[in-house]
């Protein structure tokens, strides 16, 4: 069993990952997978990786395992792994969360459908669990049935969900399974490519109804970043709560931005933030209408949504 994960365990994570403890904050996640598991069973051979899964790297790492369980909570990572699946004729197992609801499919399983027969464009409007919340006790839930598509797998029995969508309403506590067709063409993948630029040009920063306010999340400022697009920032916070914390911006106050429009670009996007998303959704209501201004994102939730350990912070 091989575990891969670049990230580090964070206090936000404990209320739905059982596997950590406070004592674990700070320390790399897959490392402590596989410590806690080798206690559970050592005569599993385990290994643990700290990389993050590229395409420089996604080749290497899967070709020696027999399939992949997929719990990334972003769109590049998820195509990635779909399309060096692919490539090596691996099955993987898909699951996901949003709030109160779970997903579970199985994709390329027998040369069945993939990823992108579901998907065949990434999303622009769904958060991870980081930025919009989650029900503590879903992943658990939707893990525990992602382990039971996997063994369905590795012991030939029971009816894989492959070519199907498995829904799960925690609230309600129903069910419903939505099946979708194969494209054969998606089979056809023989390379990798840069799959935050993929999913970054699939944004397009969409102009959406004239006096609306134009939302971006964490997620995708933080490929933004990665790809190095350029784009201006803008806090509005105050100064005190600028010097705390801080992402590199241009600290402009709400209550004077009408008085420093000079420092707002209009050629590139401008993403605007403050704590939690309430101020810089003014700050583009005032501008977009007083100033004219076309090209201003805000960001959802505010720097509240963003993960420390993902963002040049001080």
């Amino acid at each position: 069993i091989g575990i891969i994960d670049h990230d580090v365990v964070d206090e936000t994570n404990l209320q739905r990952q059982i596997l950590f403890s406070t004592e674990d904050i700070g320390k790399n996640k897959a490392e402590v997978a596989k410590e806690k598991l080798s206690k559970l069973n050592p005569h599993i051979n385990l290994t643990s990786n700290i990389s993050r899964l590229t395409s420089a790297n996604a080749l290497n790492v899967i070709k020696d395992y027999d399939l992949v369980i997929d719990g990334s909570d972003n769109f590049p990572t998820r195509y990635l792994v779909n399309d060096a699946c692919v490539i090596l004729n691996k099955p993987f197992v898909l699951g996901s969360i949003y709030k109160f609801e779970g997903h579970i499919s199985v994709f390329n399983y027998m040369k069945g459908s993939t990823y992108r027969c579901l998907f065949p464009e990434p999303s622009q409007d769904s958060p991870n669990c980081s930025e919009i919340g989650v029900l503590g006790v879903l992943p658990g839930i939707i893990g525990t049935m992602m382990a039971n598509e996997a063994l369905k797998i590795i012991f030939g029995i029971g009816k894989v969900l492959s070519g199907k969508l498995f829904v799960f309403d925690a609230l309600s506590s129903q069910t419903q399974i939505i099946s979708f067709e194969k494209n054969p063409a998606n089979s056809k993948i023989n390379s990798l490519i840069d799959y935050n630029a993929f999913c970054i040009s699939s944004l397009s920063f969409r102009r959406g109804i004239d006096g609306e306010v134009k939302e971006i999340s964490a997620g995708e400022l933080r490929m933004l970043i990665e790809k190095k697009e350029v784009i201006q920032i803008i806090d509005v916070r105050e100064p005190s709560e600028f010097s705390e914390f801080n992402i590199n911006g241009i600290n402009i106050p709400l209550k004077n931005i009408s008085n420093h429009i000079d420092k707002i670009r209009k050629d590139i996007p401008v993403i605007v933030h403050c704590q939690r998303g309430g101020r810089s959704k003014k700050a583009i209501e005032l501008l977009q209408k007083d100033f004219d201004f076309t090209n201003l994102y805000n960001l959802t939730g505010g720097i509240e949504s963003l993960t420390p350990s993902e963002f040049s912070v001080r």
